[in-house]
């Protein structure tokens, strides 16, 4: 089941109120709300194009160290006599003394390149290399990071593809490195420098305590970086064309610039409460009011509902309740204003004189409708009281003394009964005998030709129903449906059904005759009395007409024809082991909500 929202009338007074108050509220928290945002934006686009131009500007002064040490590569692979000896040597007193003068060369050049790390050549037919290297960098490391070069060195001379034209990264061991390879003949000259000695001189910017400058691959993987990311969903694949938003939350700023001497790309995170910690103080006090005015505006409701609309709201509902039938509502007296006081104690003396009234009312009612019940209830007798006399005469002509003896119990029996008819509930067990008498004297009415079966639990024996509410239907599936033909089989099935909120008691009643004609289930379920070429037929209008007096709507009969023929009438009544009270008895009940 869906939800259900309550109807409101757009000329109501809630609907003014709580309208007015906000199509006035709403513009102006609107408005702060929006100038809160625009000042937040404005503060990320200074603070991303101010750290974007440092950014740029630091990876300019790198792509320019590294294009004077790529220059100076260059140089030795091209101007250098000793690279030509040493890739090409005429004896091994040629290649040390090229090799020993390269050595010295590359010692020279190391002390003019502070950014490099390292400057390399490599002969491949020897598996010789010559390093030179920068104080800073430690002998196992520069070991490590001899052995590993050897062996991507091999690679490359192995390898078909050409030598990459740029400064490219490679990972050796846990730490990045950045390398620039120049093949010359068997030689490979170039220089490599740590990631982690480029991005130095960043650690001297502030990006916050939780911002960070890094080194990042092509593909966004960092390198190295000057404080430790706190956040495991950075994403730095983007690219750095304009700055964007990342992390788990999505308050980590982005910028950067790639580099254009290499495969790398130098990137800054600053978090956003770092960048909005520097906001102007009237953005703040901007932001304070919209959370004020919003905090205010539920309170100001809740007053106006208190004040108001709680008592038009018990009001309403009292009123939707007399709509509904109920006379018997009260507001009572609550904490409310004068006004509601007077409106609520006149409302509460007029509903008084109502029920009084309505209660006289009902009573007459009732007692006409028990008179009613009672002539209906006496209709039914004398369906049945001449076909008895005619079986009684017809066995007497016969002189079968048996059968009207047993004709005649049957008759006692049914008679007592219907004497007693003018009550409003008997016992099951008590309609099932009854029904039982009437089914035994139709059997001996018609021989061979008539047969009944009643199913039922034994708990249902004691339960109130209305008397010959059973009778009425068989008599009906006899009276049309028997023929001189075939025989006519009656099922009666009783059975409790709690398929809906409330139990109730199913009775289902079947024959094997011709059915119900079309016109007669249309006047059925119309509620009309059924006449047709043999007279008025009151049976089925007068159940119809009893269930609705003593249970309301709470009782239903449904009446359809079967497959492949006959007639079947489904009724539900309401499950009780007593009498419906029917009385229409209620308490008062207050409106105190």
């Amino acid at each position: 089941m869906g939800i259900r929202f309550p109807h409101i009338s757009w000329n109501s007074i809630r609907l003014k109120l709580v309208a007015g108050l906000v199509l006035v509220t709403v513009p102006l928290l609107t408005l702060l709300i929006y100038n809160n945002y625009y000042s937040i934006n404005v503060v990320h686009n200074q603070v991303a194009i101010s750290n974007k131009n440092l950014i740029s500007l630091y990876m300019g002064q790198i792509d320019t160290q590294l294009e004077a040490a790529e220059k100076n590569v260059l140089g030795l692979a091209t101007l250098n006599f000793d690279i030509q000896s040493m890739d090409s040597p005429n004896s091994e007193d040629d290649y040390q003394l090229a090799k020993h003068n390269l050595s010295l060369n590359l010692l020279n050049n190391i002390l003019f390149y502070k950014s490099i790390d390292a400057f390399f050549i490599f002969q491949k037919d020897r598996q010789d290399l010559l390093s030179v290297s920068q104080s800073s960098i430690t002998y196992s490391e520069k070991v490590e990071v001899d052995n590993s070069l050897i062996q991507h060195l091999n690679q490359l001379a192995d390898s078909s593809k050409p030598t990459n034209p740029k400064w490219y990264v490679k990972e050796i061991g846990n730490t990045f490195y950045i390398l620039r390879t120049i093949k010359s003949g068997n030689l490979y000259i170039g220089a490599w420098v740590k990631a982690k000695t480029l991005l130095g001189p960043m650690s001297l910017i502030d990006l916050g305590t939780k911002g960070s400058a890094l080194l990042v691959t092509a593909q966004g993987e960092p390198m190295v970086n000057t404080t430790l990311l706190q956040d495991e969903q950075v994403d730095l694949s983007q690219g750095f064309q304009q700055y964007y938003f990342t992390g788990r939350n999505n308050n980590i700023l982005v910028v950067g610039e790639a580099s254009q001497r290499g495969d790398f790309a130098l990137a800054a995170t600053i978090m956003n409460e770092q960048i909005l910690q520097n906001l102007p103080m009237m953005t703040q006090l901007i932001r304070w009011l919209s959370f004020a005015a919003i905090a205010l505006l539920p309170l100001s409701l809740m007053f106006l509902h208190r004040i108001l609309l709680v008592p038009l709201k018990r009001l309403i509902k009292a009123m939707n309740r007399i709509n509904k039938g109920f006379v018997n509502v009260r507001i009572g007296n609550n904490n409310t204003s004068d006004e509601f006081l007077l409106v609520n104690q006149t409302f509460d003396r007029m509903m008084s004189q109502i029920e009084e009234l309505k209660i006289n009312v009902y009573e007459e009612q009732l007692s006409k409708q028990k008179a009613e019940l009672q002539h209906l209830q006496l209709q039914i007798n004398p369906h049945f009281f001449m076909n008895t006399l005619n079986i009684l005469f017809n066995l007497a002509q016969v002189k079968n003394y048996e059968l009207i003896q047993e004709m005649t119990l049957c008759l006692v029996g049914y008679f007592r009964f219907m004497f007693r008819s003018n009550l409003s509930f008997v016992s099951l067990k008590e309609e099932l005998q009854h029904v039982r008498n009437y089914i035994r004297i139709q059997e001996m009415r018609f021989p061979d030709q008539l047969k009944c079966r009643i199913e039922y639990p034994d708990f249902l024996e004691e339960i109130q129903i209305p008397p010959l509410l059973i009778q009425t239907f068989l008599e009906n599936s006899i009276k049309y449906g028997i023929t001189l033909e075939e025989p006519l089989d009656l099922s009666v099935t009783l059975d409790l059904k709690e398929t809906s909120l409330t139990p109730y008691v199913e009775i289902i009643i079947r024959d094997t005759g011709r059915g119900f004609s079309d016109q007669v289930l249309a006047d059925i379920n119309l509620g009309n009395r059924i006449v047709d070429e043999q007279g008025e037929h009151i049976g089925i209008w007068n159940v119809k007409k009893r269930l609705s007096f003593l249970y309301g709507e709470n009782a239903s009969i449904s009446c359809y024809n079967g497959y492949p023929n006959g007639a079947v009438i489904e009724i539900k009544l309401p499950y009780q082991e007593e009498a419906y009270p029917g009385d229409g008895s209620a308490n008062v009940s207050n409106i105190d909500r």
